[in-house]
């Protein structure tokens, strides 16, 4: 295994609610989709069990107070550039919600293959 360490990257996350829906799919695999059809290194899911959002309501997978629009985030990581594209592919299909952003360092392990293959992609950044 080879180990490449790659700067010019960022970490986007989505956050939105289990029952938002996107032409009659729900929200997060209409999203993961689109990101999987632009190339996106990877994306994944995550489902919360406990939350509020910008309306204070509680959100919550307890028993007792059993809710069925939970807090779900989407996270994805890659080239800046890539990120960029995916906002704006992104930001139509979201009616409440909310995007961030950061600067993250990737440290990414692979066969000497992967690697050459991760190299030659990051010389054809756009």
């Amino acid at each position: 295994m080879v180990e490449v360490e790659h700067w010019n990257t960022l970490r986007l996350k989505i956050y939105i609610e289990e029952n938002d829906r996107w032409n009659g799919k729900p929200l997060y695999k209409a999203i993961v989709e689109k990101l999987r059809e632009m190339g996106i290194a990877g994306a994944t899911v995550y489902r919360g069990i406990y939350g509020f959002g910008k309306k204070s309501l509680i959100h919550s997978s307890d028993v007792v107070r059993l809710s069925t629009d939970l807090p779900i985030v989407i996270e994805v990581v890659d080239r800046g550039f890539k990120i960029e594209k995916a906002i704006c592919e992104i930001k139509p299909m979201i009616k409440d919600g909310m995007i961030t952003v950061e600067p993250t360092l990737v440290v990414w392990f692979g066969s000497k293959d992967e690697i050459k293959k991760f190299e030659e992609d990051a010389v054809r950044e756009e």
